[in-house]
């Protein structure tokens, strides 16, 4: 199972970092996604680091903005998140499988998500 937190409200130009907490999957062996789903659009696949720590950028809407760490010992992927702005409210959640690969979202265990509301 995995399961994400540090959603909330913030203002345009502010940072959040959410968290993805793995039990079950040791991030030793497992890949983890980012994707977000906002009101009335297609789900989006953001960001992956793989177990061996290598990352892919899969969303030029965030490169630059958004940024994907690991720490193994707490189990927890992180997924730090600047310069947001409104268009970046959406449902955020993490995506636990083997690979990065696309078929990640498919195989993957999914999280409940956390909902990110930036507004000024």
């Amino acid at each position: 199972q995995v399961a994400e937190s540090g959603g909330g409200l913030v203002q345009p130009g502010g940072s959040l970092r959410l968290s993805c907490v793995a039990s079950g999957e040791t991030l030793d062996y497992h890949a983890i996604g980012w994707f977000r789903q906002a009101p009335g659009k297609e789900r989006e696949r953001l960001l992956c680091i793989a177990a061996n720590g290598r990352i892919s950028n899969d969303a030029d809407s965030v490169k630059g903005r958004f940024s994907v760490s690991k720490d193994n010992a707490k189990n927890t992927v992180y997924l730090q998140m600047d310069n947001l702005r409104p268009e970046d409210t959406a449902v955020y959640y993490c995506v636990a499988g083997p690979l990065c690969s696309s078929g990640l979202a498919t195989v993957g265990v999914w999280g409940s998500g956390t909902l990110v509301t930036v507004v000024s």
